[in-house]
């Protein structure tokens, strides 16, 4: 069974929604407190600039979603649509800005299997392409261990604003391209 990629439509959006919501709850137990990981659904999320600005991957393997994840060429560092982190749409400049890599999410029945690997790769890809010489991330603790894997160096360690009492630990990372 072969992995596919493309991005996404509007149309996914729903799918999106549904896969990040069992990775949330699937994916973050061994790293957070049952209250943080429930607090992890207004810290984290999909940015639907995100799938506008036409730089959020799908990966499937048969039609079945299995992970996805997208870079941006605005300022937002994280949080999707729904969260309590602001956001800010001002484009970045390649030559001295970072490009952000968000929203990385995988299907816990893929867990294990490439699929993040291949998600940042192809996010760090277009950013290159774009001319992008840097990328950063805001990492949740599940991601940290990938984003290591594949080169990026811990910025600064982060807690979410309070969320009914509890915060989320994050760190923010980056790599150069």
């Amino acid at each position: 069974m072969a992995l596919t990629h493309r991005l996404a439509t509007e149309l996914d959006l729903p799918r999106l929604h549904a896969l990040m919501t069992r990775s949330i709850e699937q994916l973050q137990d061994d790293f957070l407190t049952p209250e943080q990981v429930r607090a992890s659904h207004k810290v984290m999320g999909l940015d639907s600039q995100l799938v506008k600005d036409r730089t959020y991957f799908m990966v499937e393997e048969d039609g079945v979603l299995a992970g996805c994840g997208g870079w941006s060429f605005r300022a937002t560092l994280y949080g999707g649509d729904d969260s309590v982190v602001a956001r800010e749409p001002a484009r970045l400049d390649p030559a001295c800005d970072a490009a952000k890599v968000r929203a990385m999410y995988t299907d816990p029945a893929f867990a294990r299997r490439g699929i993040g690997r291949m998600v940042l790769g192809l996010c760090e890809g277009a950013a290159r392409a774009a001319g992008f010489r840097r990328v950063e991330l805001m990492g949740t603790m599940s991601g940290v261990p990938l984003y290591t894997a594949c080169g990026y160096v811990g910025v600064e360690q982060v807690l979410s604003a309070p969320i009914d009492g509890v915060q989320v630990p994050l760190l923010r990372m980056e790599k150069a391209l």
